[in-house]
């Protein structure tokens, strides 16, 4: 039994991320770049980079460049797993998202925990009394695509999944019924 084709719906993925997957790092990047399969949409293309203590990371906006985008990080990384979470959408309007990890374990750097990364107590008074400026507040977070996205609970694969049971309960039936008309 043959069944019609019908439009192929390719949800876009991840193809290649600088840094890499679970990449292990001697020197702490400047940027992070993902190539995917498809041209992206700078509209509606998110990257965001958080640290082990989910905490976001500054960096600047997406440069969407085809296929690629790019974050340029204007701090250095210190020593330290980090995840970087994107978030773009495919060509028949899904939204896709994803993460993964990598770590910076430079020989040169000093970890957050390190004590010469810490403040003492005198100096971190000094600092307190010294700086009078307020501190700007973190921008607000989400964006209505963000917030769209977070609420949505169907992944492409659980979809694809209910697009197959459904075609095979279809030929199922059609089979069913073919069965007992020439029977």
């Amino acid at each position: 039994m043959l069944l019609p084709g019908g439009p192929a719906w390719a949800h876009n993925a991840l193809a290649e991320a600088v840094p890499a997957k679970n990449a292990v790092l001697k020197k702490a990047p400047e940027t992070v770049k993902l190539r995917f399969l498809q041209k992206l949409n700078p509209d509606f293309t998110t990257v965001n980079l958080s640290d082990a203590g989910k905490k976001r990371l500054p960096a600047s906006e997406p440069k969407v460049d085809g296929a690629t985008a790019t974050v340029t990080l204007p701090e250095p990384l210190v020593n330290g797993k980090y995840t970087v979470a994107y978030r773009v959408v495919s060509l028949d309007g899904h939204t896709v998202q994803g993460s993964y990890d990598f770590t910076v374990m430079d020989p040169s750097a000093s970890s957050p925990s390190s004590p010469a990364t810490l403040p003492s107590a005198a100096s971190a008074s000094a600092v307190a009394t010294s700086s009078a400026a307020p501190v700007p507040s973190a921008p607000a977070t989400g964006s209505p695509l963000e917030k769209a996205a977070a609420e949505s609970t169907m992944s492409g694969g659980a979809v694809a999944g209910i697009v197959a049971a459904v075609l095979v309960v279809a030929g199922a039936v059609v089979f069913l019924v073919m069965r007992r008309r020439a029977g």
